[in-house]
């Protein structure tokens, strides 16, 4: 937090699963010991890297209770609090404000896509944030939600609520929209490597950003690079983190990520059915790009 403003990089944090699908806690103690060191100034839990929509209610609370209590003292932890019905978002959200989040991240419900108009989306979202003491974070994620997008000017609405704090944009080409709707005091958070660089230059406050699951030091030196104003440098790098993300995430989506993990020395697992890992040939093609970029030994 700066100045009473959700900033820094984040980890969107998968969750490992052993050979027989079950969480796989110990390689998630192992995990969060690591990124507790890595500088990291917090971590999303539960959200679409964590499979969130894959985990019973009671493998959620496991996995959060353990990233709890392993995080460093400075770091903040952003719960998925992700549901179809307002009943359920907000059990899921008192849940993990007793547990001791700091923040809850809220997907709009989607299965009802014709009906999410703004105005359903504002009592929702208003609703959430009416019911629990700790902040909320918009978080539109349209290949999550069934397509579904956040318009700037209901983000613009939302902002003014006291428990609206910001807002988490995954999607393409909106985060400048966003930026140009809500006050300054309003965390507008880049959802990927992608519209990380660009959305620092406009006025964001950071990012959650999936390559630090494997590579927190990347993203973290970009941050670093910008708020220190060594722009040239910042250039140069965001070039080569957008070449390596297209590696890692690419059309494998969770399944990359956790082959990445696993090649840089972290339990990425095995994805939780329907999704498969990658194909043996995928995960050396992989490893070859990562070694190209001088990431991993071959």
């Amino acid at each position: 937090m700066s100045n009473n403003r959700l900033c820094g990089v984040f980890a969107p944090l998968s969750t490992p699963f052993d050979d027989n699908e079950d969480v796989d806690v110990k390689s998630l103690y192992f995990n969060m010991e690591r990124y507790a060191d890595s500088g990291l100034h917090g971590f999303l839990a539960l959200g679409s890297n964590g499979e969130n929509k894959s985990l019973l209610h009671e493998e959620k609370f496991l996995v959060l209770e353990i990233i709890l209590k392993s995080r460093a003292k400075n770091q903040l932890v952003i719960t998925g609090c992700i549901a179809e019905s307002l009943r359920e978002t907000i059990y899921m959200a008192k849940k993990a404000e007793s547990m001791g989040c700091n923040f809850v991240a809220l997907l709009p419900p989607n299965y009802f896509k014709k009906q999410m108009t703004d105005l359903v989306l504002i009592r929702y979202f208003t609703d959430v944030a009416d019911a629990i003491r700790i902040p909320c974070l918009l978080y539109n994620a349209p290949g999550f939600a069934g397509g579904l997008t956040l318009s700037p000017k209901l983000v613009k609405e939302l902002a003014s609520h006291p428990n609206i704090v910001g807002v988490k944009d995954s999607s393409v080409g909106n985060i400048d929209s966003f930026l140009s709707e809500v006050p300054e005091d309003f965390s507008v958070l880049a959802g990927s490597i992608n519209n990380f660089f660009q959305g620092l230059v406009s006025g964001a406050a950071g990012g959650i950003i999936s390559l630090a699951n494997s590579f927190p030091q990347l993203p973290l030196k970009l941050y670093e690079l910008y708020i220190t104003g060594r722009y040239e440098e910042c250039i140069a790098l965001n070039k080569r983190l957008l070449r390596i993300n297209k590696s890692v995430s690419g059309q494998g989506g969770v399944a990359s990520v956790k082959a990445a993990m696993d090649i840089a020395g972290f339990v990425g697992g095995l994805p939780r059915r329907p999704l498969l890992p990658l194909s043996v040939e995928e995960r050396e093609k992989l490893r070859q790009d990562l070694h190209k970029e001088g990431l991993v030994v071959p």
